[in-house]
Order: C-alpha cells, then sequence, then structure tokens
C-alpha cells in the first residue's frame, strides 16, 4: 500500500534521512578512494542519478556534490538504482553553485562532461577553436541566461554575451591530476552557465568522448561511468609512476 511499485519486494523500513559528517562509511571503500569527487548538474532523472552514485562508489570517488535542479537524492528510485551507493560515500546534497568550492580543495580543478560530438573524419580531435560559443554543446538555461542578458542591455544587438572559453580534449588524454571533480549534467538541461564558469575559473577543460557520426550523445550515467574510471585509472598510474621513481 505505501510503495510506488507495483510488484514491491514486500520489506520496507522507514528512517530518518541520514546527515553526511555524522554517517560512517566503510573502512575498506576509504582506503580504496582517490582524490575525485563527482558533481552533478541538472540530473533530473532519478534511475540516472541512481546509477551514477553507484559508479562514483566502484570508482573510488571522496565525495559527490549534486547541485540544486537534481532530483532528490534519497528519492525511493534513485535508492533502488544506487544500490547501498548512498551509504558507501558522502552525497551532499541541495548546493548552490556559489557554495561548491567549500567542498573542493583550493587546488581541485573542475572538469565538465562535453556531450558534443565529433564526426570519425577528424579521428576524434577536436577543431583548432573551442570557443564556447559552439552552442552545441551548452545547455538551454545557458542560452536563455544569455538571452535575456544581452535583450537587458540593447534589445537590438545581434551580438549575445559569449559564453566562457573552456578547451576541449578527449576523455582519454590526461586531464585526472591531484585534486580533480568531473561534471555531469542532464540528458535535459545539459551543462548550467555555473558549470562552465568555474570549469574556467579552475583551468578545467571539457572532457568528451567521441564516438561516430549519427550519435547525438551518451546516456548521462553511461558517461559518467567512463570519465570517472578513466579519471581512476589517471590517478592512480600517477601514484604507481610517483612510487617508481622513489624506488629507483
Amino acid at each position: 500500500m505505501w510503495s510506488d511499485l507495483v510488484t514491491p519486494q514486500g520489506v520496507m523500513g522507514i528512517f530518518v534521512r541520514p546527515d553526511h559528517p555524522k554517517m560512517k562509511y566503510p573502512s575498506v571503500q576509504q582506503e580504496h578512494s582517490i582524490p575525485l569527487f563527482l558533481i552533478g548538474d541538472n540530473i533530473r532523472d532519478p534511475g540516472n542519478l541512481g546509477t551514477i552514485l553507484r559508479s562514483a562508489v566502484a570508482a573510488g570517488c571522496s565525495k559527490v556534490l549534486l547541485t540544486k535542479g537534481c532530483v532528490d537524492a534519497w528519492e525511493p528510485k534513485v535508492l533502488r538504482a544506487g544500490m547501498g551507493a548512498h551509504f558507501r560515500v558522502p552525497v551532499i546534497s541541495n548546493l548552490e553553485w556559489d557554495v561548491v568550492p567549500n567542498y573542493l580543495t583550493t587546488s581541485t580543478r573542475v572538469h565538465v562532461a562535453d556531450h558534443s560530438y565529433w564526426s570519425a573524419e577528424n579521428s576524434g580531435v577536436p577543431p583548432e577553436s573551442h570557443a564556447a560559443s559552439d552552442q552545441r554543446w551548452a545547455s538551454s538555461r545557458t542560452r536563455q541566461i544569455e538571452d535575456q542578458e544581452s535583450d537587458s542591455e540593447d534589445r537590438g544587438s545581434e551580438f549575445p554575451l559569449p559564453l566562457p572559453e573552456v578547451e576541449a580534449q578527449c576523455y582519454y588524454h590526461t586531464w585526472a591530476q591531484e585534486q580533480t571533480a568531473v561534471v555531469i549534467g542532464g540528458e535535459t538541461h545539459g551543462l548550467s552557465l555555473e558549470a562552465l564558469l568555474l570549469a574556467k575559473k579552475t583551468q578545467g577543460q571539457r572532457l568528451y568522448i567521441p564516438m561516430v557520426p549519427g550519435v547525438d550523445s551518451l546516456n548521462s550515467a553511461m558517461a559518467a561511468s567512463i570519465l570517472l574510471f578513466e579519471g581512476r585509472r589517471q590517478l592512480l598510474s600517477k601514484v604507481a609512476n610517483v612510487n617508481r621513481t622513489k624506488r629507483t
């Protein structure tokens, strides 16, 4: 009667929503965590968010930050898709963008997942110009902000305010160094202007996954998994190289 499922499993528990600073996380998870953070931006689909949290735990992320506009992390569908991820990594929700840096170190570089694709003709190499005015990868919200600001200054202007310029690179090139954060945007609204500004401020990059022509984008959870595990590989590889150098 209480479940939102047609065929529930028959067991239900009611708990106080946990406060992440007071939670205790498994020691094995903490031992294998790396300085990699996930930032959710306008992720509205509960199944996607739950899957992303599950991938963040599997990749060893230190924490997950969810900005306002994301679906409630403790919504039943998110909990089911997360498969216990909520209790293995700190999930900090409902954050305004201006406080997000407070949860990151000052040396953290913030990168954004770029859902635009490059054709097979250029072999996955982006064009020379990476100007953010290529608005295929900007969210509709960003364009609306641009239009509103432009109209308020000069309704007759044909030149909208430019978006922040953030360099683009393929996801398998080196980007995960020391403290690293990855912003994953929702499939409907994409990246917000605030995410782009934070990436530019921290000298981050647009990370894209080359795809064959005709494919618009990957599911946000799938893209997050690819980027997070590549980030883990790069960070662990760097540690291994440092240890190897010390031994020699």
